[in-house]
């Protein structure tokens, strides 16, 4: 039956009351004024996407999307994502019509200090909104991670059969998102996996900021998203309720394939004087035009004014919601009962537990006390840690079998086989780096992904929108400095430690043994936050037996090697302590004393009490840094006259012997630039 019928009934005083059809009208039209209001108060805002998107958003909330809004995190949700975040009025309202505890005081507050109703949505910050987004196209990347994690929770679990589990993610974007190349990468991979999960309206309005959208746009969308093999439905009126009530019905009933629906919308719609153009994408609407909306809509002029029959409209639908979501808890309890290790399984993705011993078992899979790359050493950790934790779930931008990030007793994830947990991004940085942030937010993968270090450049949104959310993620990139080598300055790391290091909430570690590689994945897998792991493409020579202790790399710095009465401390990382041991070593022949110490990760030593960082860190010692990269961050550790040793440049194509004598990284040069500094 259309849910838009009209059903005329009787209240209590023997009137008739507003059909569900009017009702719809009604509440969709209170979102417009809504957002118009709170986008006027704030003076800032972009009230052309609410206003053109109401009618499918709130057809889409009150009949289709599956939510319990007295329990935002209710495992049995769809999922929605607003790709085009700076629409936030649009959800916010709807937030407010269905209960999640965003009040009218909220949405008076719209883009103040403090408030639940940031200018775009942010994670964590308002009950119902399950990502942040705003950099356009980043949204839609990410619900293609959620889509795909979803899809490997249910096949390992053995649940992708059961009706309980065929949890939807409903996006809405825009034109902008469609031109962001992170959209199209990352729909050519869902459309390649067949996440028939996922379903995209597309606002097309056909307006940008500079005006009309074919300023930059003319590409046909349906042939783009046919050829990724998505289904795509068209409306071509989505300002008119009952065409999206269509196109949603169809939408949810999957044909093996994501859907993409082309809603053409009035940007700006309602509004007499500003529908249609881009002067409304991005500013408020005045406040004489705010009241000419409210009168070509029927709505009353009173500001933040919901209808009373809207709010009880809403509020019944919440309490059916929430019916819906207690007899799904029953039957889930009852499956749990009858399915013998289930719970435990489920429990195993959804709240992994790290083994007491993690670090211990991860040190024994590592080629301990062996000359090797750190990439190799993390291999063989990475296999181990899969084996511990099932929810460890990734792969890599076309470069696994070279970033040893394959799990070699591990199926591929595909179309065919949900279940594998190799996933083959393609040569797709930027949608996986965002894809991953969506398999984070699934609530049942620990995702990690991999690409040389280099190409992280391609990931830094992804990357930075990670640390914004605090998302347990781990990035494995190796072939970490100029020792990569023939290939040149296109592909040697100089400044990527350093961009990296700049990111609030990101912590980076570079290990310098095996034993250190597998202490930083330890850490990776305990942090709950974004971690990068930086390897080497070359062989490293292992640290004297003992020097990394247990917790060593979680302390971010520790001593290798020490005597009495030193006067010169060289910190290094990664492949550069090795190189400042057989320094310290000739210093001593010269009768130097020396203190060596490896810092892995400046986050992690940083974080360390004070009492820590001054028995590693002395005050009144000549300081040395020493990393093959850039040396900004390393100035932090020194005082003004002390020495920083790094890669203030690009690279050079040769052999990586070759540009570590070039590059005055030999001891025997370190030892000579070091004398010659402090003489």
């Amino acid at each position: 039956m259309r849910f838009f019928q009209i059903a005329k009934q009787k209240n209590e005083k023997g009137l008739f009351e507003m059909d569900a059809h009017q009702l719809s009208r009604q509440a969709a039209n209170t979102i417009r004024a809504l957002a118009a209001d709170a986008i006027q108060k704030a003076k800032s805002g972009h009230p052309g996407l609410p206003l053109g998107v109401a009618d499918f958003a709130f057809t889409l909330f009150y009949k289709y999307l599956r939510h319990n809004p007295a329990n935002p995190e209710w495992f049995g949700r769809d999922y929605f994502i607003l790709s085009a975040g700076h629409g936030s009025m649009l959800q916010y309202a709807l937030l407010h019509l269905f209960n999640y505890g965003v009040t009218i005081d909220d949405l008076k507050n719209f883009r103040q200090w403090g408030s639940k109703t940031p200018g775009h949505p942010e994670y964590r910050q308002t009950p119902g909104v399950e990502i942040t987004t705003g950099p356009l196209g980043s949204g839609f990347a990410s619900a293609v991670g959620m889509a795909m994690a979803r899809k490997h929770f249910n096949a390992s679990a053995g649940l992708d059969k059961s009706p309980l589990f065929n949890n939807r993610f409903f996006v809405i974007c825009g034109d902008g998102c469609l031109m962001e190349g992170g959209t199209y990468e990352a729909a050519s991979l869902a459309g390649h996996l067949a996440l028939d999960n996922l379903i995209c309206f597309y606002d097309q309005n056909d307006i940008t900021i500079e005006g009309s959208a074919k300023l930059a746009f003319s590409e046909d969308v349906e042939r783009r998203f046919n050829a990724c093999n998505w289904r795509v439905i068209k409306v071509d009126d989505a300002n008119n309720a009952d065409k999206c009530d269509d196109a949603l019905a169809q939408a949810v009933k999957s044909d093996g394939r994501p859907t993409l629906i082309v809603g053409k919308t009035t940007i700006g719609f309602g509004a007499p004087n500003a529908a249609g153009k881009s002067s409304c994408h991005g500013a408020p609407l005045g406040e004489d035009e705010v009241a000419a909306l409210k009168r070509n809509l029927g709505i009353s002029p009173e500001s933040f004014f919901v209808p009373p029959e809207v709010s009880d409209f809403c509020a019944k639908r919440c309490a059916e919601l929430e019916r819906d979501a207690a007899k799904w808890d029953a039957d889930y309890r009852a499956l749990l009962d009858s399915t013998p290790g289930l719970a435990e399984k489920i429990e195993s993705f959804i709240n992994p537990k790290m083994p007491e011993n993690l670090e211990e078992e991860l040190l024994k899979a590592a080629p301990v006390g062996q000359k090797v790359a750190t990439r190799v050493a993390g291999s063989a950790v990475l296999q181990r840690a899969a084996e511990l934790l099932p929810s460890i779930f990734g792969g890599a931008a076309d470069v696994g079998s070279s970033t040893g990030t394959i799990l070699k007793k591990a199926d591929d994830f595909a179309s065919g086989n949900y279940a594998g947990r190799n996933i083959h991004f393609g040569i797709r940085e930027l949608a996986m780096g965002l894809a991953a942030n969506g398999m984070a937010l699934s609530g049942t993968a620990i995702p990690y992904t991999s690409t040389f270090f280099v190409f992280c450049d391609y990931m830094k949104p992804a990357i930075r929108l990670a640390a914004l959310m605090q998302l347990h993620e781990i990035y494995v990139f190796t072939h970490d400095s100029f020792h990569v080598g023939e290939d040149g300055a296109t592909h040697q790391p100089v400044e990527h430690a350093e961009m990296l290091r700049t990111i609030p909430g990101m912590t980076v570690i570079r290990p310098a043994d095996a034993a250190e590689t597998a202490q930083a994945w330890a850490v990776a897998l305990r942090r709950k936050t974004p971690t990068a792991l930086l390897l080497t493409r070359q062989g490293l020579d292992p640290l004297p037996d003992g020097a990394a202790a247990a917790g060593a790399v979680a302390k971010g710095a520790y001593l290798v090697s020490d005597e009495d009465g030193f006067e010169y401390i060289i910190i290094a990382s990664g492949s550069e302590v090795s190189a400042a041991l057989k320094t310290a070593a000739l210093l001593r022949e010269t009768g130097k004393k020396v203190r060596v110490v490896s810092m892995p990760s400046q986050e992690l030593f940083l974080e360390q009490p004070e009492a820590y960082r001054s028995a590693i860190l002395p005050n009144g010692k000549k300081r040395v840094t020493i990393e093959a990269g850039s040396t900004s961050s390393w100035r932090k550790f020194v005082n003004l006259n002390d020495l920083c040793i790094g890669i203030d440049h690009f690279g050079v194509s040769a052999p990586a012997g070759v540009l570590t004598e070039k590059f005055g990284f030999t001891p025997e040069a370190l030892a000579d630039r070091i004398c010659e500094h402090f003489k």
